[in-house]
């Protein structure tokens, strides 16, 4: 494991392999989840390896083998989009290609819309039109994480993602200060500013995505794909997530994929 300590003194933990030739690309998990259970466990060190390009991937603050302060300030998006920009200016690299998964996808976004210059392709995984959407279960979110008891929570999804995150043995707390962190919901216009060529992509069955054609209809250069059979969770480690995501970056995908 390598790391870095970030700008707020936090400590930041990621992995750098493969060539230092040609593009590298960036890795941004999920919530609850890390590096090694998003992206190593499901097959996407070994594809880019075979694939012969670099790939960076690090725990969010909160997670994995990151820092993980209790204070929601410590999770603003200015902040999560800051540990992005400062591992990339760490390991040298002027511009990435850009792919975060749910949480990790507004992150990316959040990073895109920022500092377009470091961002060569971006790529949108389990979002769709409810990233438009004001939310208001943060708050519902950080409850699940600090209920005593994970059978005690009513909603099912809250529940998942609560056992989740007792199965991969993360600090609920740190958790709970993340969703609590203040966050600016993303427009319409938003998305039209942006001028990398970009793809969003979730399950036909991800309820907690929404449509990704919608949102990729906002973006100049935009696509999108649907994922049939997907849902949420099990797109990860899809091939045929893998095979949308590397057809976008070689530019072979056209627009009846």
């Amino acid at each position: 494991m390598a790391s870095f300590t970030a700008s707020d003194g936090v400590e930041i933990a990621f992995d750098d392999l493969g060539p230092r030739d040609g593009r590298a690309a960036l890795l941004i998990h999920g919530f609850a989840s890390n590096r090694n259970e998003a992206w190593k466990r499901t097959g996407w060190y070994a594809a880019f390896e075979r694939r012969g390009q670099r790939l960076i991937a690090f725990d969010l603050r909160g997670h994995g083998e990151s820092g993980k302060p209790h204070d929601p300030a410590s999770y603003g998006p200015e902040r999560l989009v800051g540990d992005v920009i400062e591992l990339m200016d760490h390991l040298g690299l002027k511009d990435v290609d850009l792919f975060g998964y749910s949480m990790g996808a507004r992150v990316a976004l959040a990073t895109a819309l920022k500092h377009p210059d470091r961002v060569w392709h971006l790529i949108l995984g389990g979002v769709g039109t409810r990233a438009l959407e004001s939310s208001s279960s943060g708050e519902f979110m950080a409850a699940a994480m600090e209920a005593e008891d994970a059978d005690s929570i009513e909603n099912p999804m809250l529940r998942s993602f609560r056992q989740f995150a007792d199965e991969q043995g993360e600090d609920r707390m740190a958790l709970a200060a993340m969703v609590r962190g203040k966050s600016a919901p993303v427009t319409q216009d938003d998305l039209f500013a942006l001028n990398m060529p970009a793809l969003v992509v979730a399950g036909a069955r991800d309820m907690l995505a929404g449509d990704p054609q919608v949102l990729a209809d906002y973006m100049r250069d935009g696509k999108s794909v649907t994922l049939p059979g997907c849902d949420h969770f099990n797109a990860i480690p899809h091939a045929l997530l893998k095979a949308a995501v590397f057809d976008f970056l070689d530019g072979m995908m056209d627009e009846g994929f």
